[in-house]
């Protein structure tokens, strides 16, 4: 998972200008998701949907360092740990406070409220091997601060002391453990250095292996480096800073790719790849990314803030390159890989993903569910059909045809009435659920 990569940031759906090879190679050989959401249009929740199969509002993670993966939900790995897998986190994690006590750079909401409360560490949700923050770090040099940025993307004014010093974010590897050594250059080649021993390990000790290695590229602070960043020297400096670490994000999923088939397990692993949600704000210091042809940023439920690049490859599997066009989400992880795996999903809870194989294989022509989301403290909601989407919002109610008018630009509900009642009704039924989970936890 890329962390505030645009629908439009990769070769494969049109960026004129940004090298995307791998990414590109992936959409070319597997399986391209032309509508894939994020659960959420910002990070934590998104993170909290792949983990669970649930949109994130029912257990509490409802923004940003808000809410934790709470002990009354079971993680995927939970799962596939008690079928004889092994494993590991890589990179951002983003789902509650990884220290009780040391506090984190960007440490706000209610990590900083109440970190022992939000303590939630994946080595306590059924994670064997872990390498990670608990939220942002700079893409270039990951321990270290990046100095002041202009709004410009060129270096700001010199603060006494600020640039080289340390960041403030640390990459844990265990309860009150961290690690400062490897840590110079792109931070998505720190991350796959050690993700790949971790795979190494596995296929050596011939155990099944599950991994979840999220980048921080290229959430801010966006630094690229100076080779990187001489691919794109046509570039203003901003552009190439945000290039530079995207393609060398790309870069190491290239080598994550090699390294499965060099040990010899690349047929039979399956590959997903998306984004936390879409691009920041253009405008922030260094964030030029994309949204494509559509609408809206990060933090917004329009296209452009939820409507995210996703992708699959599974050699054994998926032979020829398929593209899905109805609309699929984060939270279809959980269902999905566990049908994979012939493995049922615990029944105590109400799932808001589905298993997406019918649609991957052709067995089912139309999304079965449509998909949930909330915004703003559950004052924006969303519901997602095959063809419709209905906004819902204190100003009222927005009927869009997204797959005629994907920039959403031409209001339906008044001329369409009767299909926007019905998704009002359905969108209320479902949000009064997912409300009174929310209102349940302590």
């Amino acid at each position: 998972m890329a962390d505030d990569l645009g629908w439009g940031d990769t070769g494969y759906n049109g960026h004129p200008f940004l090298n995307t090879p791998n990414l590109d190679k992936m959409s070319a050989e597997g399986v391209t998701f032309n509508r894939f959401y994020s659960a959420a249009a910002m990070c934590s929740p998104t993170r909290g949907s792949v983990y669970t199969g649930r949109n994130p509002y029912r257990f509490g993670i409802t923004f940003a360092m808000k809410g934790r993966l709470e002990d009354t939900e079971i993680p995927i790995t939970s799962v596939v740990k008690k079928a004889g897998y092994t494993t590991g986190h890589f990179g951002k994690w983003h789902l509650g406070t990884l220290s009780r006590v040391k506090g984190d750079q960007s440490r706000w909401g209610h990590f900083e409220e109440d970190p022992v409360r939000y303590y939630c560490p994946p080595w306590e949700r059924d994670v064997d091997v872990s390498f990670v923050t608990e939220s942002k770090v700079p893409t270039w040099d990951p321990l270290k601060h990046p100095g002041s940025i202009g709004d410009d993307g060129t270096e700001g004014a010199a603060v006494a002391g600020l640039k080289g010093s340390p960041y403030g974010n640390d990459y844990f590897v265990g309860e009150g453990e961290t690690v400062t050594e490897n840590m110079e250059g792109d931070d998505s080649r720190v991350i796959m250095d050690r993700a790949i021993p971790f795979i190494q390990n596995a296929v050596d000790s011939e155990t099944p292996f599950f991994a979840v290695i999220w980048f921080h590229t290229p959430h801010s602070p966006v630094v690229g480096g100076d080779r990187y960043r001489g691919m794109y020297k046509d570039h203003p400096e901003d552009t190439q800073h945000y290039y530079a670490c995207v393609t060398a994000m790309d870069d190491q999923i290239g080598r994550l790719r090699l390294a499965l088939s060099e040990l010899g397990v690349a047929d039979n692993t399956m590959l997903w790849f998306c984004s936390d949600n879409g691009p920041a704000r253009q405008g922030s210091p260094r964030h030029v990314g994309s949204p494509g042809h559509l609408s809206g940023y990060k933090l917004s439920i329009q296209e452009g803030g939820i409507r995210v690049p996703g992708l699959l490859v599974w050699p054994d599997q998926i032979k020829q390159p398929i593209t899905v066009s109805d609309p699929c989400v984060t939270s279809d992880y959980f269902p999905t890989i566990l049908s994979s795996l012939e493995m049922d999903l615990p029944v105590d809870r109400i799932y808001d993903g589905i298993n997406l194989w019918p649609l991957i294989q052709g067995q089912s022509r139309e999304r079965t569910k449509p998909i949930g989301f909330l915004n703003r403290e559950a004052t924006e909601a969303v519901w997602v059909g095959a063809r419709y989407k209905l906004i819902s919002t204190p100003e009222g109610d927005q009927l869009f045809d997204i797959i005629k008018d994907p920039a959403e630009k031409a209001d339906l509900s008044a001329g369409l009435p009767s299909i926007t009642r019905t998704m009002k009704y359905e969108l209320n039924q479902w949000k009064a659920g997912v409300l009174a989970e929310l209102n349940s936890i302590q």
